[in-house]
C-alpha cells in the first residue's frame, strides 16, 4: 500500500526541506498542501515518482535537475543538465539590468552565455518594451532557454546561436549582461556538491577564471551605444579583476554590487 505524505517524508532520510519540495513537485501541490492533509494516501504513481526522485537526490544529484524545475525571479524555469542551476545570487545581476532599462521605454539589451535564458527571460518579463537577444554557444542549452521563453509568452526574446559576440555582427545594446564561466580550472570546488553535476563549460573559466570575462570586456564598446551599460556577475573574489579590466576597455563609472550574501558578485562600466 502507497504511504501517507507524513510516512513518505519521514522514510526519505533527506533534508526536510528538500523531501517536502520534491513530494511538492511530485503531488504538484503547494507547501501548505502537505501540512493539511500529513494521512493522505500517496497514489501508486505518486509513490513511485517521489521513491525515483529521493533516490536520485540521496546520490547527490540536484534537486533542479531531479525536478526538472528552478525558481528564479520569481518565475518557474525548465532546468536541465545542459545548463546551469539559477541561483539567487544570480538575481543582483537582474536587478542591476532593470534599474538601467526603465519600464515604458522601449530598448534593447543583449545576455551573453543565456544557458537556460534565466537571466534574458526575467529582463523580457519585467521590461515588455524591450528586445532582448540571447546568445548561446552550446545548442542544447540554447533549446532549453527557448523553451523558458515559450513557457512565460515572451514574444520580445531573440535567440541566436554563437560564441559571445559572435553571430552579433554590427548590433548595439542598450545593456550587455552575462554571467559567464568564471570559477578557475583546478579549484577544489568544482568537485564538491551541485558543481559535480553542472556542465563543466559553463563553469571553467580559464587558469584563473577570468577568460570570458576579458572577452566580454573587450568586446563590449564595439556592442554599446554610447552610455551603455556592460553587467558582469563573477566570482566572490574577482571584483577587483574585473573593474580593473573594465577601466582598462575604456568603460568609465566602473562599479560593484554586492548579493544578499554581502560578496562583491556583479560588476559593471558604462561606454563611453
Amino acid at each position: 500500500m502507497p504511504p501517507t505524505i507524513r510516512d513518505a517524508l519521514a522514510a526519505t532520510g533527506l533534508d526536510s526541506r528538500e523531501a517536502q519540495l520534491l513530494l511538492r513537485e511530485a503531488l504538484g501541490v503547494e507547501a501548505a498542501y502537505l501540512i493539511a492533509h500529513p494521512e493522505q494516501a500517496l497514489t501508486s504513481d505518486q509513490s513511485r515518482v517521489f521513491s525515483e526522485w529521493t533516490s536520485r537526490r540521496a546520490g547527490g544529484e540536484p534537486v533542479a535537475y531531479v525536478t526538472g524545475h528552478r525558481e528564479f525571479y520569481g518565475l518557474r524555469l525548465r532546468v536541465t543538465p545542459a545548463v546551469l542551476i539559477p541561483r539567487p545570487e544570480t538575481e543582483t545581476l537582474v536587478e542591476e539590468a532593470l534599474k538601467r532599462l526603465p519600464p515604458g521605454r522601449e530598448a534593447r539589451a543583449l545576455d551573453l552565455g543565456t544557458g537556460s535564458g534565466a537571466v534574458a527571460v526575467a529582463v523580457a518579463k519585467h521590461r515588455p518594451r524591450c528586445q532582448v537577444v540571447a546568445s548561446e554557444l552550446f545548442v542544447a542549452a540554447l533549446g532549453v532557454a527557448r523553451e523558458n521563453a515559450a513557457i512565460h509568452g515572451l514574444g520580445n526574446i531573440r535567440f541566436v546561436h554563437g560564441d559571445w559576440y559572435e553571430s552579433l555582427e554590427r548590433q548595439r545594446f542598450d545593456v550587455i549582461v552575462a554571467n559567464p564561466p568564471y570559477v578557475a580550472a583546478g579549484d577544489p570546488h568544482l568537485g564538491q556538491g551541485d558543481l559535480r553535476f553542472e556542465p563543466h563549460e559553463a563553469l571553467v573559466g580559464g587558469a584563473d577564471g577570468l577568460d570570458s570575462i576579458r572577452r566580454i570586456v573587450s568586446g563590449g564598446p564595439q556592442h554599446l551605444v554610447p552610455g551603455g551599460w556592460l553587467l558582469l556577475e563573477h566570482g566572490y573574489d574577482q571584483a577587483p579583476a574585473c573593474r580593473e579590466l573594465l577601466a582598462q576597455a575604456g568603460f568609465r563609472e566602473t562599479f560593484s554590487v554586492r548579493d544578499l550574501a554581502g560578496i562583491e558578485r556583479v560588476s559593471g562600466g558604462r561606454a563611453g
